[in-house]
């Protein structure tokens, strides 16, 4: 039923966006307004609720600044302090570590780089500074008296010990050493080391302990496709867990389980259609507050009043927007909201439920106009097996809605999925008269099981089958111009917008590539060190470089630059190991010999990071003028 509906209400919101876009006019926005930094991001509280931190652009990287909390004026200015002098790279992740101390990660987050400072900006420290180590943060988001758990690769670089780590001395102190089986460690409210997940390459187990001094035991152990993902601890029994699991069922749902007995106590929520995809937890109260999952919006199941009433109340004061909380103070007294639509990045805002005042913190890019801006639709479709793929459509403004030139998006991954949101990417190319396909074709996650397997050793072949499924279901609808049709991706993406060219070789008119997957051979090879627990599972998913020889050459683009026939773009970091540099620049003069037109963008001395503005505006200035030249009307 809800698959009917959701194919009926696609037509019925195509037909919509078809006679609404005609009647406006669309202004080409400037390229540089869609990819700038942030006004002001990751807006945060100080536990005690007396400060507000967030990210803003200094010298044209993201830096962390700090303000007073202010309930009466919370406009920002001049009062707020400035604490870090990141020049070359943007803040990344940081979390406040107590009332007084933030810790920070560069945004690139290679190797074991942490710091601290205090709130005035003063005190600053390097907690962790060797690159050369791997470094995972175990609980940053429950940290208890000074004390973070960090899992650091520092005794064998293929497997992770767990660490203490006090933020106010620097002290790091092993507490649990790894057998080299663990690739996960889990904490619990209290900020105790209490639960693991331990792989063989293909089976996973969940360890478990019931205090930080006792011995992990096995609890349950299941084949990789089966998951059961820890999300809290039951408050009365310390046995018990929250967790989503997809154990014996197709569809992840959140579960109550017995650590002691390994069995699952009671199904809390599930869907029919789709995965529980997150849980909402309380670790002041020790409860759950939602379940998440995503049909073609995000949506919330509540499973605790009080919450449900806040965001009842959100959603009145801000309504039509999606609304996340995403950061309290420690009493759970004070809120930062972030809300977005398909044609806002959003604003952050302060609540105060007990005032029943909402006070605007910041627009993210208030040089973005929603009124200029393109509506993202949900579309379906039944591809060459029957199966329904889902994904979204996005319509330019100000164009006769018939015979559009196509861009289309495959997204990441594989495992991950397109969501209902905004995104730069797409409303920038869709404000340059194009309408832009993503399809969330099989292997992607948030379908269940089945979907995600069906994705299995299928780089290349069914999942292309999908996309170009969806492409020839968009020139059925009288949308798609089939000689204006364009392919373009990142990371897996890039793999499978270079597989379409060569596969599909009339289907293209032209494709980019940003940091595409060129040899799967070299992709495996590539697979961290610190990744060998697991090795056999990325065997499994994506093919055995030994048994699958065959398939893997036959799904690698580099082997078949004699089958492409459009114009390309490649933009390729010349220290990525996913993708060698020889073998892209082999590619590149292979193609280039054949008299196919090639932009090659490429860094030979820098990581080739859009995390970064001038980069950003690099590539995108370069993807307008390579699809403008080969996607123009003909």
């Amino acid at each position: 039923m809800f698959r009917l509906l959701n194919i009926l209400l696609c037509i019925a919101a195509l037909q919509f966006s078809l006679s609404c876009n005609q009647e406006k006019t669309a202004r080409k926005v400037p390229l540089e307004d869609f990819f700038r930094n942030p006004e002001r991001s990751n807006f945060q509280i100080s536990p005690d609720g007396k400060y507000i931190s967030f990210l803003q652009s200094y010298k044209n990287r993201m830096n962390l600044y700090v303000q007073a909390l202010n309930e009466k004026d919370v406009e920002f200015g001049s009062q707020a302090r400035r604490i870090t002098n990141m020049l070359t790279q943007n803040v990344g992740f940081y979390r406040w570590a107590n009332n007084d101390q933030l810790i920070y990660m560069n945004d690139i987050r290679r190797g074991a780089c942490l710091y601290s400072v205090d709130k005035t900006g003063s005190n600053y420290r390097e907690l962790l500074s060797d690159c050369k180590l791997g470094l995972k943060l175990i609980n940053a988001n429950n940290l208890r008296n000074s004390e973070l758990l960090v899992a650091l690769n520092k005794r064998d670089s293929t497997f992770f010990d767990a660490y203490s780590l006090n933020i106010s001395t620097g002290n790091l102190k092993l507490v649990a050493k790894n057998p080299g089986n663990i690739f996960r460690w889990f904490a619990d409210d209290e900020g105790e080391l209490r639960m693991a997940l331990a792989s063989d390459g293909v089976n996973e187990t969940l360890l478990f302990r019931t205090h930080d001094t006792g011995q992990f035991k096995p609890v349950i152990t299941n084949n990789f496709k089966s998951k059961i993902e820890p999300v809290g601890f039951c408050d009365y029994d310390r046995n018990c867990i929250y967790a989503i699991s997809n154990i014996n069922r197709d569809k992840s749902a959140l579960v109550k389980f017995d650590c002691g007995t390994g069995k699952e106590i009671k199904e809390v929520f599930s869907h029919q259609d789709v995965d529980v995809h997150e849980a909402g937890y309380s670790f002041t109260k020790h409860k759950l507050i939602y379940a998440g999952f995503e049909t073609w919006k995000k949506e919330r199941h509540y499973l605790d009043s009080s919450a449900k009433k806040i965001y009842t109340s959100l959603q009145s004061l801000l309504p039509n927007t999606e609304i996340v909380i995403s950061d309290q103070d420690s009493a759970e007294h004070k809120f930062i909201v972030s809300t977005f639509t398909d044609r806002t990045q959003g604003a952050f805002y302060l609540y105060v439920p007990s005032q029943k005042k909402l006070h605007k913190l910041s627009e993210i890019n208030p040089s973005l106009k929603a009124s200029e801006m393109c509506s993202m639709k949900p579309i379906s479709f039944k591809n060459r097996e029957g199966i329904l793929i889902n994904g979204y459509l996005t319509l330019p403004l100000g164009y006769k809605l018939k015979d559009l030139p196509v861009i289309v998006l495959p997204h990441g991954g594989p495992v991950h999925r397109n969501s209902w949101g905004f995104n730069s990417e797409v409303q920038f190319l869709a404000n340059r008269g194009y309408a832009v396909l993503q399809i969330n074709f099989r292997g992607s996650d948030g379908y269940g099981k089945k979907f995600m397997i069906g994705g299995f050793k299928k780089w290349g072949t069914a999942i292309q089958n999908d996309i170009t499924d969806g492409v020839k279901w968009l020139i059925s609808q009288n949308i798609a111009d089939k000689k204006r049709i364009g392919i373009y991706g990142s990371g897996f993406g890039g793999f499978c917008a270079l597989s379409g060219l060569y596969k599909q070789p009339d289907l293209y008119a032209c494709g980019a590539s940003q940091g595409g997957y060129i040899n799967l051979f070299t992709y495996l090879k590539a697979v961290p060190p610190y990744y060998k627990p697991t090795l056999r599972m990325y065997y499994e998913v994506i093919g055995n470089p030994e048994t699958d020889m065959d398939y893997l050459r036959a799904a690698s683009p580099v082997f078949h630059a004699d089958k492409i026939k459009a114009p390309v773009l490649i933009a390729q970091d010349a220290k990525d190991a996913r993708s060698k540099i020889n073998e892209t620049n082999q590619f590149v003069r292979e193609l280039r010999q054949r008299k196919i037109s090639v932009t090659y963008i490429v860094k030979e001395k820098e990581k080739y990071s859009l995390k970064n503005p001038e980069n950003r505006i690099e590539f995108y200035r370069e993807l307008e003028a390579f699809f403008a030249k080969n996607l123009a009307a003909k």
